[in-house]
């Protein structure tokens, strides 16, 4: 382990086993979604519905953030996926670090590599189309993604610093890739289109993709994983 995650991660620790009240209160926001999505989605939201003069552009910007974000979750499992297995620090006896008791359930923790964070990867890219909407905005989100999602996967050990510093990075370059003119132009005044001719329906389908990136797509991955463990082993 590098000097960067030892020191952190050391600094982190030592907070951790002086106070259980501060070790609480970072696992409830670790494990509520209020945390974590819906703060910057309810921010697109407020961006979408917008009357500035702006308002055509800022709404294929909330569109390509949307896929911004839902790319950079398919990125960082296949990251996981195809990256060297990192154990999370939770689990490696070597560092002689004490964490606190984390709130995801032990068997997705110990078979799920810890580089990169898919939580950091997701959300600043998520923070990063905000901020190029509205810079005020955006701060808060890169903020939010920061204090309240980054460091707690740190504290509680589901992560070095360096996978969410890595995360954090790559989100942001995803979202700088998918919003670029060029790349916009070919879906996403399409889509606004398509919103405005059917709003109801629209929306319908705008709420239920809104809530599955809040929660991160687990009930679609859950169920997915079922469905393959059913169909391999009949």
């Amino acid at each position: 382990m590098n000097s960067f995650d030892t020191t952190l991660l050391t600094i982190a620790t030592q907070g951790a086993m002086r106070s259980e009240t501060l070790s609480h209160a970072v696992r409830l926001v670790a494990d509520f979604y209020l945390f974590k999505g819906v703060l910057p989605l309810a921010m697109l939201c407020a961006i979408w519905f917008d009357t500035s003069e702006r308002r055509q552009w800022q709404r294929e910007m909330v569109v390509a953030t949307i896929l911004s974000g839902v790319l950079a979750l398919f990125v960082g499992r296949i990251l996981a996926s195809w990256l060297p297995f990192r154990e999370r620090p939770l689990y490696d006896p070597t560092l002689h670090l004490t964490f606190p008791i984390a709130p995801t359930p032990e068997a997705v923790l110990r078979t799920w590599s810890s580089f990169p964070s898919d939580h950091a990867m997701i959300w600043a890219a998520v923070a990063m189309g905000i901020f190029l909407v509205s810079r005020w905005m955006g701060v808060l989100a890169l903020l939010q993604c920061i204090v309240l999602i980054c460091f707690p996967r740190v504290y509680l050990g589901l992560h070095y610093p360096s996978d969410v510093l890595a995360g954090l990075i790559l989100g942001v370059c995803v979202t700088c890739v998918v919003t670029r003119r060029p790349v916009m132009e070919l879906f996403a005044p399409a889509i606004v289109r398509l919103i405005d001719r059917y709003p109801r329906v629209s929306y319908a389908g705008l709420f239920v993709v809104l809530f599955e990136l809040a929660t991160m797509f687990d009930e679609p991955r859950i169920l997915a994983q079922s469905i393959v463990r059913h169909v391999i082993h009949g």
